[in-house]
């Protein structure tokens, strides 16, 4: 990691996984990696995101001005999708046209990283499914994630990997990092920092 590129990209949107948000902000910084957040932003100058509700409140807001369509990925050392039910609000593509890959910003931003020699990409929990609106990203992966969606990884070409009590905790599959579900993500996160060196 050069001192350019000590920092990381998150996206996220509304409904974000507020565990996985607390420990991205306590980790990172605590290792001289700064966080930045991203999303697309809807010709807005900002937007403020809360995360899944807790103890039937919001318990976590961000406000995110960094857009998705100006951002390149190669600026970072590495891509997180956050857990949730953001991933799947980033997928929302205006108009989709039968046989054409999806163009939500989100999903044009995802081809370009994963592109990017060295870039990691990191997917705990529901993010996979940002993956599973373009197979090409996940056809032949070897990856875990929550086990709620593990038919549409599946269905969309990703290689579940099993372990003792259901899906793996954590999976390393070239530059693409995954991780089941927010009790993991101390584990996830120590992967994923291994794997930017």
């Amino acid at each position: 990691m050069t001192a350019r590129t000590r920092k990381v990209g998150v996206l996220i949107e509304d409904h974000f996984d507020a565990t996985e948000y607390r420990m991205f902000l306590e980790f990172f910084p605590q290792h001289g990696i700064a966080v930045d957040f991203l999303t697309h932003l809807w010709g807005n100058p900002e937007l403020k995101f809360g995360s899944n509700s807790e103890n039937d409140r919001i318990e976590e807001h961000v406000v995110v001005s960094r857009e998705l369509n100006d951002t390149d990925p190669a600026d970072y050392a590495g891509i997180l999708l956050i857990g949730g039910y953001a991933m799947d609000r980033l997928r929302y593509q205006v108009a989709p046209r039968k046989g054409e890959p999806n163009q939500s910003p989100a999903l044009v931003f995802l081809r370009k990283a994963m592109r990017v020699p060295g870039l990691k990409v990191g997917a705990i929990c529901h993010a996979l499914w940002l993956l599973c609106a373009d197979p090409t990203l996940l056809r032949g992966r070897k990856v875990t994630c929550a086990h709620n969606i593990l038919c549409d990884v599946e269905n969309a070409g990703g290689e579940c990997v099993y372990g003792p009590e259901g899906l793996a905790d954590v999976v390393v599959d070239g530059n693409l990092v995954s991780g089941k579900h927010p009790g993991v993500t101390a584990k996830f996160l120590d992967a994923f920092l291994a794997e930017l060196g």
